[in-house]
């Protein structure tokens, strides 16, 4: 099951966030189709938000397709984003762990490991929009988002 963190100063609508880790949590594997969602009122116990925030943000991962409400049951993961690439055990999530171990050797906090992941991910995976950009997509290889 999803443990959703709220990270109230970040900027983020907390629904949003809810869509963010429940997408992670499906790309990553930690949910599978059949799985079941917290329902809101667990949710709001463990995050002090509003119940109507969880279901906004429930129903935004419905209307992806991603899940599916059932009236007085819950609601349920319709389908997986997992690629074989992120699964726990796969070499690139190996190779990932060693990096991180290698920049908190070189005591980098957590705000310089995600400027550099930002601007790695950017240089590799550029948006439809920067792709336009003059000197844009030299490093591409295939979008995913």
């Amino acid at each position: 099951m999803v443990t959703y963190r709220i990270e109230r100063r970040s900027g983020v609508a907390a629904y949003q966030q809810i869509v963010r880790q429940t997408k992670q949590a499906l790309r990553l594997g930690q949910l599978a189709p059949g799985d079941k969602l917290p329902s809101a009122a667990e949710v709001v116990a463990a995050t002090a938000i509003n119940p109507n925030t969880v279901l906004k943000a429930y129903r935004e991962l419905e209307s992806e397709g991603l899940v599916e409400a059932r009236q007085g049951v819950g609601t349920f993961v319709r389908r997986s984003l997992a690629q074989p690439g992120a699964a726990a055990d796969s070499p690139l999530r190996d190779g990932l762990r060693a990096w991180m171990a290698a920049a908190r050797a070189a005591d980098l906090g957590r705000e310089d490991v995600a400027a550099l992941l930002t601007a790695a991910l950017d240089e590799s995976f550029p948006r439809a929009a920067d792709a336009r950009l003059p000197g844009a997509g030299t490093h591409r290889t295939h979008e995913h988002d």
